[in-house]
């Protein structure tokens, strides 16, 4: 972990020592492609000035790295809104060099935006009080968003019903064009739904256990209550069927738009309809719908292995990317991998992004795709996502980096694995707001990677998700990863099932989740843990982390081997405290000097503990309102003839305030005679203050949360 982090931080510091550097390129709102760009302001004569695009810095670039320089070009950004007509894409001819990178930064005090979207004006205000504007691309079928930015915040369509969730009614096998992929239909309960919607424009929001999908509706048989969607579930399995009970509302409703902030897009005329909030005006609101699904794309040959390189961009704000559902509808079995990102990096090596914010985006923000090394996000901000935050590596397929004839690439190639990406003192936030099951880190095939001192809150699924392989397939090539000092909370709002602080699969030799803090871990049904192993997490450490507030248990692991839970703190789980699945034949885990403190009458340990392949000792547990016993209902001395916990206690840790989220422990704790050994969780999280997103609206919840029965 040192050694990335050190990386990273002396990348950082020659960053914001460019500051002090004259810049060689200048851009500005009211600049000119074709000026020079060399002067901040045009001269007299006008004959030179800032350049008006990132496009036109990105060209003048080029004229200069063509006379090799010896030292830095600095492309210097004004404040400003600065829309992109198409993504920007950096290229190998782009790139600096070790001695002289290539450094775009916002001038000093200013947050320049660089927006996938368009400003909308020439708003009809009609004597209903809602604003109208018709957009004839929209008509003509060139151009569909499903978001809108009013003032900076993101607005919903009108969904049905007003409040909470519809319930399928009848789980129905898939029709025969889907029979062998997956689910198509069902039917719903009557009086749910009116009979005069426009099938051909809402959207049906269903969500599973860990994953949603979004559907289309192809045929609507109203006399059996039926919908049949264009396209099937992504499997057959339980887990993407609509069984009887399921969750999912109606999205985009026409006749639904009543609320003040609620929008509406008529595809077919081409007519948005928003209401307005109180006291808005058109003069004083500014309202961005976007066009572009990416806007910085780092595009290496990996395959050649010509790579991007040594790229720093400082100070950067990018907003405002769009996503539109495929005419046969959007479902992945989990994590939302094939997103894209606002930014994407494949083939980039020895590149930074430091104190920059991504936010409204309609996907991802940032991913590190095939074949980067040695990339870096630092200090920044990546709040408001429809999606998730950030993705390392790849899932084994095509994904987001499919651009062009990049989908070609041979993913086998040791070259085309991701390593060394460090993600470092973020903010990832507010993430899910379209898509349920995104994540706010997701660690797929790559290695050697970092994700320290981040502060990870409010996604509808996990936080961070490491390793991309069920049960014991090797090769694994997600191993050597550090997860470690983040501060992780408000994840899964009973909205998804099955969700951890932390989740891991698979082989992860070298990989640790250590020294952070994860609470308020809320799952709708099964499955709100802190610290989850999931199918075959192997030679995993998770030590000195500090979780509370779950609803399933501070730690479970499936199944798994050799993982290590070592001194941490676990408390206040709501069902149970520690869980265990599945029996196997080889030791499960470790579980030693760990502290768990609960004051419910939930029971210590969860599930499956029927075998012995699992080493559990040194442990201090504490209840102070109940009896505790172990599984099956044994006293802790019935428990130990099967020769667990023959070092452990049942005593008062002696913290400072647990009640008060005090988990100091005071001098005299028993704790420290079975071996646990205080760590500072204070340090755990993001180590300076964001700066964009501090200035930002609330961003709104996206959906109704409380748990099942």
């Amino acid at each position: 972990m040192k050694t990335n982090i050190v990386r990273g931080i002396a990348l950082c510091s020659l960053i914001w020592a460019s500051a002090a550097w004259g810049a060689d390129v200048y851009v500005a709102p009211d600049g000119d492609d074709a000026w020079p760009g060399a002067l901040a302001e045009p001269n007299a004569e006008e004959t030179d000035g800032p350049l008006a695009s990132l496009a036109g810095a990105k060209a003048r670039v080029r004229e200069l790295l063509a006379e090799e320089p010896e030292e830095a070009i600095v492309v210097e950004i004004a404040d400003g809104f600065y829309p992109l007509d198409e993504t920007l894409f950096f290229e190998p001819a782009d790139s600096g060099t070790e001695q002289a990178p290539v450094i775009y930064r916002a001038a000093e005090g200013a947050q320049p935006v660089i927006s996938g979207g368009e400003r909308l004006n020439g708003w009809d205000e009609g004597d209903d009080g809602r604003w109208r504007v018709t957009l004839d691309e929209v008509a003509e079928g060139e151009w569909d968003f499903t978001q809108l930015f009013v003032n900076d915040q993101r607005r919903f369509r009108p969904r049905l019903p007003r409040e909470g969730y519809f319930y399928v009614e009848r789980q129905l096998g898939p029709s025969p064009a889907h029979e062998d992929q997956g689910h198509d239909r069902f039917g719903y309960a009557e009086g749910d739904i009116p009979d005069d919607l426009d099938a051909g424009q809402f959207e049906v929001m269903a969500i599973h256990i860990w994953s949603a999908s979004r559907m289309r509706v192809e045929d609507w048989d109203q006399d059996e209550r039926v919908f049949t969607f264009t396209g099937p579930t992504s499997a057959l399995t339980h887990w993407a069927e609509f069984q009887d009970g399921r969750r999912y509302f109606l999205d985009n409703v026409g006749q639904a738009l009543e609320e003040p902030g609620e929008w509406y897009l008529d595809t077919d005329t081409g007519e948005l309809t928003y209401i307005p909030m109180p006291d808005e005006t058109p003069e004083d609101v500014e309202v961005v719908a976007p066009r572009l699904e990416q806007l910085v794309v780092l595009q290496g040959d990996v395959d050649n292995e010509d790579w991007v390189r040594h790229l720093r961009f400082e100070g950067l704000t990018f907003a405002h990317t769009n996503w539109t559902l495929p005419e046969e509808g959007y479902s992945f079995p989990q994590a939302e991998v094939p997103l894209t990102a606002a930014i994407l990096g494949v083939g980039a090596r020895d590149v930074t992004f430091d104190g920059c914010a991504v936010r409204h985006t309609g996907g991802y923000a940032f991913e590190a795709g095939p074949g980067c090394r040695d990339v870096a996000l630092l200090r920044s901000e990546l709040v408001d996502l429809a999606g998730g935050g950030v993705k390392i590596g790849h899932g084994g397929g095509p994904g987001s980096w499919a651009i062009g004839d990049l989908d070609s690439i041979d993913l086998s190639a040791d070259e085309a694995e991701a390593q060394r990406i460090t993600i470092h003192d973020n903010t990832i936030a507010h993430g899910g707001r379209m898509h349920p099951a995104a994540v706010g880190v997701w660690i797929g095939h790559t290695s050697h990677n970092t994700v320290t001192h981040n502060d990870i809150f409010d996604f509808y699924y996990t936080g961070v998700s490491v390793g991309w392989t069920w049960g014991y397939h090797e090769p694994s090539r997600s191993h050597h990863n550090q997860i470690d000092h983040n501060h992780i909370h408000t994840i899964g709002l009973h909205v998804l099932s099955d969700m951890g602080g932390v989740y891991t699969l698979g082989l992860s030799p070298g990989t640790t989740v250590n020294n952070n803090v994860m609470h308020d871990i809320m799952s709708y049904g099964y499955g709100g843990w802190g610290l989850y192993p999931d199918e075959g997490t192997t030679d995993i450490e998770m030590r000195d982390n500090l979780v509370y507030r779950t609803r399933t248990g501070g730690f479970h692991q499936h199944y798994g081997r050799d993982n290590v839970i070592e001194n941490n703190i676990l408390a206040f789980a709501e069902q149970h405290q520690v869980q265990r699945t599945r029996t196997e034949d080889h030791r499960s885990f470790f579980f030693r000097h760990n502290i768990v403190y609960w004051e419910d009458d939930s029971p210590l340990l969860g599930s499956n503990w029927e075998d012995d392949n699992f080493t559990i000792d040194h442990n201090l547990y504490y209840n102070p309102n109940h009896d505790i016993t172990l599984y099956g209902g044994a006293t802790l001395e019935e428990w130990r003839e099967r020769g667990h916990d023959l070092e452990s206690m049942i005593a008062d840790p002696l913290f400072v305030d647990a009640a008060n989220e005090d988990f100091r422990l005071r001098a005299n704790s028993p704790a420290l005679d079975v071996g646990f050994e205080p760590f500072d969780y204070s340090a755990a999280g993001r180590i300076t203050a964001p700066v964009f997103s501090e200035t930002l609206p609330d961003v709104p919840v996206a959906y109704e949360s409380y748990p099942s029965e």
